[in-house]
């Protein structure tokens, strides 16, 4: 099966081990930067898609004769169709390891192993996205045919290359901005520390065209958007993630929540399986991971249009929590009191700084870090007092204090009341409300009329702010 993102998750943004699965964006899908990067422009009189195919079965990718690679009929760019009637577990195409691009397949993986030492990163990506660099500018590459049916990469939708100002302003409190400029932090420094070096250590192998950090960061996102990893096994899930790889054909397909296609893993290929039956004429679509809206617009581009994304969540900040408690301190001895006890969560690695509780339209999802959190925030001295010395532990919890979204209005008003508070705090953070919001996806006449990125960042406040009205009704 391909590898889902963890729904669980107690910090609201990290960079991608994200690559949970290919990705899909907007727009045209010829390899293009600033400057020729292969050796010589593709003929444009031919067609991308009959080159791919014909290479395709030149590498040994099966695709079967039930689907066809198109524009036509499809939710964005590129994508596959069905031409005829595709029933559950039928095979739709399947991939050969030795067509896989990867660190490993690339024509440079000898020396990407040998250096492996010192092309170590946060991200764990550097050895492909070099890879990457090199294949491109060669010519000759394999993969060539595969290149393509690359987007532009000049036009990539990621937030990250909206300038920041339209950034914040249409983004704001969806955790998005945030988490964007992590990653510009993070790919600068990873650049200039290792990728850079790297290159210029082997001039002979990167021509000075592909020594760019606005290149690097364009194929960054690429490969957050459009590479897949394979999943660890169940005993092995101590260990290191794998590392990403390109996947031909299965890069194709589109993303839904409720998607009618899923990759499977083998020793020999990859396989891309139907889950549903696909009518004649309808797009097949994988899945990118159980992904909410503010994940899919970071990492691919693109929202949901609600109420669609059935994964979609909202984050209240673990630090809004401690917020909204202290508001209901009257005296610094009560304000003492309740910093004690936040830093006893601390202890139990139940919040942080920088982490979020994740809300789900179904239930909660850090269901355990919540539940404790308004627990002890909303103890007696004395039970506070008894609670820490068991270390936490101990005080089975009650079916009432059970923390899904249905039990919430069992739960002690006291905790209704801490929780309420903070999803009142968590509102105060975007720029616009819902009622505005509302309005503007009511009227298709003024919603069309805004901008790609306008509607995206709609569709992701709007769902955030739908979840997390639910709660405030559920805590009334």
């Amino acid at each position: 099966m391909a590898t889902r993102a963890k729904r669980r998750r107690s910090t609201s943004s990290t960079r991608a081990s994200a690559s949970s699965g290919a990705g899909r964006l907007r727009g045209a899908r010829s390899f293009q930067v600033a400057g020729p990067v292969r050796g010589s422009d593709p003929d444009p009189d031919l067609d991308p898609v009959a080159g791919f195919l014909s290479w395709c079965r030149q590498v040994g990718l099966e695709l079967s004769p039930k689907v066809t690679v198109s524009r036509q009929g499809t939710v964005a760019g590129y994508g596959m169709v069905a031409r005829e009637s595709v029933q559950p577990g039928e095979l739709l195409f399947a991939v050969p390891r030795a067509a896989l691009l990867s660190q490993h397949t690339c024509s440079i993986g000898g020396l990407l192993e040998r250096e492996r030492g010192a092309l170590q990163s946060q991200s764990g990506w550097v050895p492909l996205l070099l890879a990457l660099l090199h294949e491109l500018q060669t010519p000759a590459s394999l993969w060539s045919p595969y290149f393509a049916l690359w987007p532009e990469l000049g036009r990539l939708e990621h937030p990250m290359f909206w300038p920041e100002e339209e950034r914040r302003q249409l983004l704001q409190g969806t955790g998005v901005p945030e988490a964007v400029e992590k990653d510009l932090a993070n790919i600068r420094s990873e650049y200039y520390s290792i990728v850079l070096p790297f290159m210029e250590a082997h001039p002979d192998l990167f021509s000075p065209r592909v020594r760019s950090l606005d290149l690097y960061r364009q194929l960054v996102a690429l490969v957050m958007a459009y590479s897949f990893q394979e999943p660890l096994e169940e005993e092995d899930d101590e260990k290191e993630p794998n590392s990403p790889l390109m996947v031909p054909a299965a890069d194709i397909l589109n993303h839904l929540a409720n998607h009618n296609a899923n990759l499977e893993y083998s020793p020999n290929c990859l396989r891309m399986v139907a889950t549903q039956p696909i009518p004649k004429g309808h797009e097949i679509f994988n899945t990118y991971g159980q992904m909410a809206n503010w994940q899919l617009i970071h990492m691919y581009g693109f929202a949901e249009p609600y109420p669609d994304n059935t994964d979609d969540t909202a984050d209240i900040q673990m630090v809004t929590v401690r917020e909204a408690a202290l508001q209901g301190t009257k005296v610094e001895a009560e304000r003492l009191l309740l910093l004690e006890r936040w830093d006893f969560l601390c202890k139990l690695e139940m919040v942080g700084e920088e982490g979020a509780f994740v809300i789900g339209r179904e239930e909660v999802l850090t269901e355990e870090e919540l539940t404790t959190t308004l627990k002890v925030l909303c103890m007696s001295a004395e039970e506070f007092r008894e609670f820490k010395d068991q270390d936490g532990w101990g005080d089975n919890k009650r079916e009432e204090d059970s923390l899904t979204i249905k039990n919430i209005p069992k739960l002690k008003a006291s905790w209704r009341q801490l929780l309420r508070d903070s999803v009142l705090l968590t509102l105060q953070t975007y720029a616009t409300d819902l009622k505005s919001e509302q309005d503007l996806l009511s009227n298709k006449e003024v919603y069309t009329k805004l901008s790609w990125r306008e509607q995206q960042a709609l569709q992701v406040r709007f769902g955030q702010k739908m979840i997390l009205n639910q709660l405030l009704e559920l805590t009334s």
